[in-house]
Parts: C-alpha cells; sequence; structure tokens
C-alpha cells in the first residue's frame, strides 16, 4: 500500500511522540506498504520553525537525513498537485494540507492523519 504521511503524523514518529496510534505505527512500518512524506510537509516545517511556532530540537537539515534514514520517499510536486487543488472544495483551510489532500488524490494514495477534516473529502482515502 501507498501511505502518505501527514506533517503531524511525519513529526510524531520522527520523535516517538505518543500521539501516533499504535495503528499508524504498524502501518508506518509494514515494510510491504510504500511510506511518502511531501516535500509539502518539509516545506510546513521550515516555515514553522522560522516564525517560531516550532522547536525541532535537531537541526533541520538533520530532519531529511531521519526521513530518508526510516525508508520514507519524498513525494515532490507535480503539476498534477495543483491541478486538483484547484478542484478541491473549500472544506479545509490550511494550504498545506489541501495539497496533501490533493497529492493523495492525484496519486491515488491512502493518507495517515489525525485531521477529521480530511475524510470530508470524498474519494479520498485516510487511516
Amino acid at each position: 500500500m501507498n501511505l502518505l504521511i501527514d506533517t503531524h503524523v511525519l513529526l510524531w514518529y520522527l520523535i516517538d511522540d505518543s500521539k501516533l496510534t499504535v495503528s499508524s505505527i504498524r502501518k508506518i512500518e509494514n515494510p510491504s506498504n510504500n511510506i511518502y512524506a511531501s516535500i509539502v510537509s518539509l516545506w510546513e516545517i521550515a516555515i514553522k520553525i522560522n516564525i517560531g511556532k516550532l522547536d525541532l530540537h535537531i537541526p533541520f537539515k538533520k530532519l531529511q537525513k531521519e526521513v530518508l534514514n526510516n525508508n520514507f520517499t519524498i513525494l515532490p510536486i507535480e503539476f498534477t498537485h495543483p491541478v486538483q487543488l484547484s478542484k478541491l472544495e473549500p472544506i479545509h483551510s490550511d494550504p498545506f494540507d489541501r495539497i496533501l489532500i490533493s497529492q493523495t488524490l492525484v496519486e491515488n494514495f491512502t493518507i495517515i492523519t489525525k485531521d477529521n477534516a480530511f475524510s470530508q473529502y470524498k474519494g479520498l482515502k485516510t487511516s
């Protein structure tokens, strides 16, 4: 299964936060699943660090190494993603989440998230 992880899931997994469910951990660690972290999540983390809304406790450069060491594939933004974004219903107002939703739909992935608003999008597979 191809799984895209939401930004908070990525952070929780990397810091071993108890907010991440056992079910999510099992899916992420299942070797038969392909785990993707969007470049959008890394962009969001960088912005939040820069404006003082997030303290990562590790240098940002080390985050890339952590993502790759965990065998996550970094999903780039392709032109088809903003095309899908332009068609999204205005359910979710967060621009980063809207891009993640678009990527999930275009790529036919399942997204691991704790954000209940995601499940309101028709055709979006959440976990």
